[in-house]
């Protein structure tokens, strides 16, 4: 006959596998939605990039003086993506 400590001792290494697999899949998981929160602010950027370099090159046609507001127009929505990344490495 098995005693209850044996028993208990069973059950808690038991326990502990699953938690080793567990944060094995959590760690998995924590990468895959930092990869698709990357993913979805450079899909944002380059949408709001589209309408920015459209006004940006009517602005220039019209006007020469336009260049360079419109250039740093339209390297700002950039600063998402970089901000995006730059919190994936620090958390």
């Amino acid at each position: 006959m098995i005693g209850p400590e044996v028993e208990l001792a069973n059950v808690a290494l038991e326990a502990a596998e699953t938690n080793e697999f567990d944060v094995e899949a959590a760690d998995h998981f924590a990468d895959a939605a930092a990869a698709v929160g990357v993913g979805l602010a450079a899909l944002a950027a380059g949408y709001a990039e589209r309408g920015i370099g459209a006004a940006a090159v009517g602005a220039i046609a019209e006007d020469d003086e336009m260049f360079v507001p419109g250039i740093v127009m339209t390297v700002l929505p950039e600063t998402l993506v970089i901000f995006a990344i730059v919190v994936i490495f620090l958390v």
